[in-house]
């Protein structure tokens, strides 16, 4: 098991963000879903908690053969996917990945979100106060990001938003910008496989970190997108775009998912 904290700041209010992490979610999804790949949305509900109360279920499958690397790709099946199950209770969520294939593999994330430039050092004492941890701090605007993925138009050193005046972040924008948020991530990987489990756990971690900077980055980028919709209004467009991505992805897979779960159970 390998345990990281990772730490995004946003040059946003918590309550602005709730409106734009699921805009961002669904624009991006769309996004990466082609060629037979991506991300099918297979629920997507209210869903009450006793202890969190109101929140929202999803459920995803991840297609991504190709996006893993050659050593990987030689023990996985030609179409491969990870399920995808969260529980959105913002400003706290939790997410979960596991594979079928893969039993002793999975990603545990929990989420919260605060006003502050990622100073509170308690925020995860309930759930792992006394476990060893690496404390990630991800900046939007200076880190590096994989060069396939870059675009100057999402680059938050260029980006200024019309509708919000903010943008072109500087080195040090954290220490002085108002607003600012942090979305803290508490992100759990295993993979208890005797001779892989290190090399399986450090590559999960740094896919895991470009994607959360890459999608934050988005998130604000895009901020003109969403800035003046209400949750209705951000609710029909997820809708939206869940209908789209799933024909984008599911024609190719619609005849070979039942297949794909025989074999599992198969081979499990």
């Amino acid at each position: 098991m390998l345990l990281k904290e990772y730490r995004i700041c946003m040059p946003l209010t918590v309550a602005e963000y709730k409106i734009g992490q699921l805009y961002m979610i669904s624009k991006h999804s769309h996004e990466q879903s082609d060629r037979g790949e991506g991300v099918e949305v297979v629920q997507n509900e209210p869903f009450e908690d006793p202890h969190h109360g109101n929140g929202q279920f999803t459920e995803k499958r991840v297609y991504l053969n190709s996006k893993l690397p050659s050593w990987a790709r030689a023990v996985v099946p030609k179409i491969f996917y990870v399920t995808e199950k969260a529980w959105n209770y913002y400003p706290y969520t939790i997410t979960e990945y596991t594979c079928s294939f893969l039993p002793k593999f999975s990603i545990h994330i929990e989420t919260k979100y605060e006003d502050n430039k990622g100073s509170n050092n308690s925020i995860f004492d309930n759930e792992a106060k006394d476990l060893e941890r690496e404390v990630c701090f991800i900046d939007i605007a200076c880190d590096e990001i994989p060069e396939r993925y870059y675009k100057e138009s999402e680059d938050p050193k260029h980006f200024k938003s019309e509708k919000t005046g903010r943008g072109q972040l500087r080195e040090g924008w954290r220490d002085s910008h108002q607003p600012i948020m942090c979305s803290y991530k508490l992100v759990t990987v295993k993979f208890e496989v005797w001779g892989l489990q290190t090399r399986v756990e450090q590559f999960v971690h740094k896919v895991v970190r470009d994607i959360l900077l890459i999608g934050h980055r988005q998130a604000f980028a895009w901020v003109d997108e969403w800035y003046d919709m209400t949750m209705d209004d951000v609710r029909e467009y997820e809708k939206n775009m869940h209908e789209q991505t799933n024909i984008k992805v599911c024609n190719q897979h619609s005849s070979t998912v039942d297949d794909i779960e025989s074999q599992a159970q198969t081979s499990t």
